[in-house]
């Protein structure tokens, strides 16, 4: 019991914010009925707690007279430091706010190349705009990297096409997309409007490589032999706006998600595929890291790919 007392007795001894802010009401209005009132208490127990931190310095901050009080050279140093202490304290307690809110901090996010097709660019500028002070870091990654990444803590979020089931991820889909026909502009298919899988049988392919995302290159697959046909691959490529130069260069023909249709390229043309196949978007988080700054990313990306 004598151990808890000691405790308590030296914690009381100890000058406390609330002593600066106490002091300051009075240094600044220099009467202590106007300080209290300000303070919103009473003028005695305002006059106690200036006293208490005064016996705590060992010197007297006030000279007291039947006007009023006057600071002592001791108090005008402490009323200058007491500013600085209570301004940095305001600017660090509202920083840590801003932070606990997900307005400050770094999000690294990122994405495989033909989401940036969907309106994911749209969702960016708008997180921008409603959380200046966040540093946005982006990092395009095909999809098997982008696993890797947020396993090892490279990248918070990972908008994935078609993300594979991962141990330690938590995937979602945030968007189905048909696919659409890639084909050089001169190929006699490019005068239909719309295409069947199985128009595209015998014909020589453009892919990307199985490494780079392992369930999106099997459902493309997939679709191809539900069309009664394996697709004869002739060359890979690393991303889509190489894949659909490939084609438009007559290399072969390919299936994309319907969003690389907006990659306008001279000679290659896009035309709808007949099929029930899709391809996803999916939103990769590692499980237990999903932070504030990312549930306000996934929060707007959520609504722009929604419309």
């Amino acid at each position: 019991m004598k151990r808890r007392n000691l405790y308590h007795w030296r914690m009381s001894e100890q000058i406390e914010l609330r002593h600066l802010r106490y002091f300051l009401a009075v240094a600044e209005t220099l009467h202590f009925s106007r300080a209290a009132r300000r303070l919103g208490m009473a003028q005695p127990p305002l006059s106690q707690q200036i006293k208490r931190l005064e016996q705590l310095l060992g010197h007297a901050l006030f000279e007291r007279t039947t006007r009023g009080v006057k600071l002592t050279p001791a108090g005008q140093l402490l009323a200058r430091r007491a500013r600085s202490t209570m301004e940095k304290v305001g600017e660090d307690l509202a920083q840590v706010r801003r932070l606990g809110r997900g307005e400050e901090g770094t999000l690294t996010v990122g994405f495989s190349g033909s989401v940036m097709f969907t309106e994911l660019p749209a969702a960016i500028q708008s997180f921008r705009r409603r959380y200046p002070k966040v540093e946005l870091r982006l990092r395009e990654l095909v999809t098997s990297a982008q696993i890797a990444a947020l396993l090892n803590g490279q990248i918070d979020l990972a908008f994935l096409r078609d993300g594979d089931p991962t141990e330690g991820i938590r995937i979602t889909t945030l968007l189905k997309e048909k696919y659409v026909a890639v084909l050089p502009e001169a190929h006699s298919l490019a005068r239909r409007r719309t295409l069947s899988i199985k128009a595209l049988a015998g014909e020589p392919f453009v892919m990307f490589a199985r490494r780079m995302g392992p369930l999106a290159y099997d459902r493309t697959i997939a679709c191809c032999e539900r069309g009664g046909f394996s697709p004869n691959i002739v060359q890979d490529a690393p991303q889509w706006l190489t894949l659909v130069r490939l084609v438009a260069a007559g290399l072969g023909v390919s299936l994309a998600p319907a969003c690389v249709a907006r990659v306008a390229m001279p000679g290659a043309v896009y035309r709808e595929v007949k099929t029930a196949c899709r391809t996803s978007i999916d939103l990769g988080v590692k499980v237990g890291a999903e932070g504030v700054l990312a549930k306000n990313f996934i929060e707007i990306a959520n609504r722009h790919l929604a419309d």
